[in-house]
């Protein structure tokens, strides 16, 4: 929803944020939206570290969803709307006048009352001047931000997982009308993964109530076939002793089309991969952990969505940025209009280890169980290794050991290529692995296929593309695909080994077949193609 502030409503609040900012020197005033039940907090600087956002100093405690400076109101500084105070005794003449502004804050359900303030004196020293009644949505409750992932290598399950302000289970509909029941999970303050040395501000002021978070798993599905779904509930889906203890309707989710992944073994398999996305504001706010490129990679892929020509997707790590502010989970919604469609497959990455515990119930990916986030999935002629950077995987260990035993087992006539994913630049070489895909450095970067800072083979050029001819293994090709979302990092020194250095925001677009492999670089402002290369092999 779009919610109006005005100094007119008297409806601007402050609740100090969690962030570093630099004040205007022509402007001390600002506004800000915040949970209605957020509380002031000790300023303890230690508690910062987890945010990753020191960037500039002072920093207030407790944060907003998000604020604005009245000065994003063109006429308000030049008071071009005003405001009567007082008039002349015939009630003709305006005698005394105020300057107005108006702001427009864009605010999705988080299912907690929402206030505003309007203050002054900036961020460091702020007085507050007037707050907002309390705002309320008209359904905590409604299921929302609904996304698909696959359970297995069949193509005929997809699990789909949503929130709702309701514990009761709720129903997903699917097909014909077949319905599955869900399963509910959340978490309190005390399931945050915190240190008395490194306090996370997730158990303090960046809690937020995270409601429940219902998964069902969609059975009987054929691969590579379209459907449709919705998910949520009405009272008469209740038996009536059901209906009693529970709250009100939560309705339904809109009608979606999804499509099922190839199985196995198909021929081929059309998906896109990347890291580092975040979330982009939808208005002109200042909030927390900002990555301007999201919303232009998310509309960008959807464009691909739409065309009816994405099978799956690949998220391998530093998903949201909640890094211990918990609403950025409701935010990251953003997404939800790409993986409301097609599987989502997700990487933890280093911002999700800082609150595992939530990134664990919000992604429920086929893992070797609880806090071992890794897995291997295969749809079409592809086999993919997912690793967390984040846990042990050196020589020995346990993720190491299923790492070994994982690619030891790929059926390669089946599946005659492995993707290897890690979130965070690492070398590895297990099996003869021809393509790892890494992000957490926020730029787009190709290889040759290189070990040890050493090309053991240099692409050649086939009818104008870059191809890597592997009918004798070399080494590995390296692909950095950071550039989703996260302010974009430069290239500090070009290395012998590089190829391609892209520093724009967009997402890789890969098609595999049982003979090779075509990856491009699709470019978020203008959906073209900045980079494309093969691999190839006998």
């Amino acid at each position: 929803m779009e919610v109006v502030f005005s100094k007119l409503l008297n409806i601007f609040l402050l609740f100090p944020l969690c962030h570093s900012w630099t004040l205007p020197q022509n402007l001390e005033q600002a506004s800000a939206v915040y949970k209605n039940n957020t509380a002031v907090s000790d300023f303890r600087l230690i508690k910062y570290v987890e945010t990753g956002d020191l960037a500039s100093l002072p920093l207030v405690c407790d944060y907003p969803i998000k604020s604005q400076y009245v000065s994003n109101d063109p006429d308000y500084l030049p008071c071009n709307k005003t405001e009567c105070l007082s008039s002349d005794k015939d009630g003709e003449t305006c005698i005394l006048k105020r300057c107005t502004a108006e702001l427009i804050f864009h605010a999705i359900n988080i299912r907690t009352d929402l206030k505003a303030v309007f203050f002054g004196g900036g961020y460091s020293s702020p007085c507050v001047w007037a707050t907002s009644n309390t705002l309320s949505f008209a359904n905590p409750s409604s299921p929302l931000y609904g996304h698909l992932n696959s359970v297995d290598s069949t193509g005929t399950s997809m699990r789909v997982t949503w929130v709702s302000g309701d514990a009761t289970p709720q129903k997903v509909q699917y097909g014909s009308g077949i319905t599955m029941t869900s399963t509910v999970a959340t978490f309190t303050g005390d399931n945050m993964c915190t240190t008395d040395l490194v306090p996370s501000p997730a158990v303090d002021f960046g809690w937020h109530n995270p409601g429940y978070i219902h998964t069902a798993v969609m059975t009987g599905l054929s691969p590579s076939s379209s459907y449709t779904y919705r998910y949520g509930r009405k009272s008469f889906d209740l038996d009536f002793i059901t209906c009693v203890l529970c709250s009100d309707d939560v309705g339904w989710s809109p009608t979606i089309s999804f499509t099922t992944p190839p199985a196995a073994g198909d021929t081929q398999l059309r998906f896109i991969a990347f890291g580092d996305i975040g979330k982009t504001p939808l208005d002109q706010s200042n909030e927390h952990y900002i990555q301007p490129g999201a919303s232009s990679v998310v509309n960008a892929m959807l464009d691909d969505i739409n065309s009816g020509n994405i099978d799956i997707v690949y998220h391998i790590g530093d998903i949201s940025y909640a890094t211990g502010f918990l609403v950025e989970w409701d935010y990251f919604r953003q997404i939800n209009p790409v993986a409301s469609r097609v599987a989502w497959m997700t990487g933890i990455g280093n911002h999700e280890r800082l609150i595992f515990n939530s990134y664990e119930t919000y992604a429920l990916m086929p893992t070797q169980g609880t806090d071992k986030p890794w897995y291997s999935i295969e749809q079409g002629p592809m086999h993919f290794t997912i690793i967390s950077t984040e846990h042990d995987w050196t020589p020995g260990s346990e993720q190491y050991t299923w790492m070994e035993n994982d690619l030891a087992s790929v059926d390669r006539p089946k599946t005659p290529w492995i993707i290897f994913h890690a979130v965070d630049p690492a070398f590895v070489l297990v099996v003869e692995l021809l393509l790892l895909l890494e992000a957490h450095v926020h730029n787009y970067e190709r290889t040759c296929a290189v070990y040890h800072s050493t090309c053991l083979q240099m692409p050649t050029k086939q009818d104008g593309v870059d191809t890597y001819d592997f009918s004798t293994y070399g080494a590995l090709v390296h692909v950095v695909i950071g550039m989703s979302g996260f302010t974009l990092d430069s290239f500090v020194k070009n290395n012998t080994w590089s190829l391609i250095q892209i520093s724009e925001f967009g997402y890789s677009r890969l098609t595999a077949t049982k003979y090779e492999i075509k990856s491009e670089f699709v470019s978020a402002a203008t959906k073209q193609v900045h980079d494309s290369f093969k691999i190839t092999k006998s």
